[in-house]
């Protein structure tokens, strides 16, 4: 890459193999079904997550927006958390492009909502009210560091959705790190869902596209939706092969990206003026906050990091969020924490 970026994995570049898979990519028109490397790709991500078909999308967004739009109507009611990205983070789409009401609810430190607390939230067939037709889920969490949210959650949220008759769509946009963090495979973070999304473009380093999977009835509807938001790709292969090269070559190593996780936030808790949880790094994710007595705003240390081509997530005036991912490694974190401690040891010598 031309910079050390950690401000998301959404930064990635495609591999070699991804560019090379994309160069010989056997091609036809997705729309007609007649796209062989789009066919492979979806097949290869429904097998992967148990589930019967698979979609094609262009982005995370568009999954989720199609997913609620399969699964609930014009004055429908979804349940979400409140911090959740479909509900913060994409532009208010199921309510502008769907007419579904989202329902958000407080979320614990790893991203679950109170399971009493959602099934206060399911309506009485009342025609004053929204109609509750679908509660979302999230894992990992983005907004609570990545967290991975437990199965047994999981499990017990789709009871309470079958009990009132309603749908489950799981933002999985980083399924793969939950799985790899819970150690287990990824159909079994989603066995309880009716649908789930997830991201090639992140940690799976693909250059674009997600994958929706859920029944073949499920699927069946959402590319009809896909279609209605202008998401029917013509000779689309040419990106599939990356996401193939995706699934085949990067899920398995998204644990060394945990673990390099996990060596930056304790070198960033070794830095003064520095506040990081370390416990709560368990993905890719990394949160962390400036101390009350650094002079400095967050806005203003990452700016003096790009002079040095290092590129971190200012996320407020004293909060930032780094993540890791393919291209950047011990040797990135290593230049990071040190050119972090240089500008941090200059904040203290100006402000004394």
């Amino acid at each position: 890459m031309d910079k050390i970026d950690f401000r998301s994995d959404t930064v990635t570049w495609p591999t070699p193999a991804m560019r090379q898979a994309m160069l010989t990519a056997a091609v036809g028109d997705d729309v007609y079904g007649e796209d062989p490397t789009v066919n492979k790709l979806e097949a290869l991500a429904a097998e992967m997550v148990g589930k019967e078909a698979a979609l094609f999308v262009a982005s995370g967004t568009m999954g989720n927006l199609a997913a609620i739009l399969t699964h609930a109507g014009r004055g429908d009611e979804a349940i979400l958390g409140q911090d959740a990205h479909i509900f913060c983070w994409e532009a208010g789409g199921m309510a502008a492009l769907g007419g579904v009401t989202p329902y958000p609810l407080p979320t614990d430190a790893i991203g679950r909502m109170d399971l009493a607390q959602i099934e206060a939230a399911i309506r009485w067939d009342d025609p004053h009210c929204p109609r509750s037709r679908l509660i979302l889920l999230e894992n990992s969490y983005g907004a609570k560091n990545g967290a991975p949210v437990p199965l047994d959650y999981l499990a017990a949220v789709s009871d309470i959705a079958r009990r009132h008759g309603l749908a489950t769509h799981l933002d999985g946009a980083r399924l793969f790190n939950a799985a790899a963090a819970l150690g287990v495979p990824a159909r079994a973070v989603v066995q309880h869902v009716d649908s789930v999304s997830f991201c090639l473009s992140k940690g799976l380093c693909a250059p674009v596209g997600s994958l929706l999977c859920g029944s073949a009835a499920f699927v069946r509807q959402a590319r009809r939706i896909r279609k209605i938001l202008g998401g029917g790709m013509r000779q689309a292969g040419v990106l599939a092969a990356a996401g193939i090269v995706s699934l085949t070559e990067m899920v398995d190593r998204l644990s060394q990206d945990h673990e390099n996780a996990a060596l930056l936030a304790r070198g960033l808790a070794s830095i003064s003026g520095i506040q990081v949880d370390v416990e709560r790094v368990r993905t890719n994710i990394v949160f962390f906050y400036l101390s009350p007595d650094v002079t400095l705003s967050a806005p203003q240390i990452a700016a003096q990091l790009r002079q040095a081509n290092i590129w971190i997530g200012a996320e407020s005036e004293r909060h930032f969020r780094v993540v890791t991912h393919y291209w950047v490694g011990p040797n990135e974190i290593e230049l990071l924490l040190g050119a972090l401690e240089e500008i941090m040891r200059q904040g203290v010598r100006q402000s004394a």
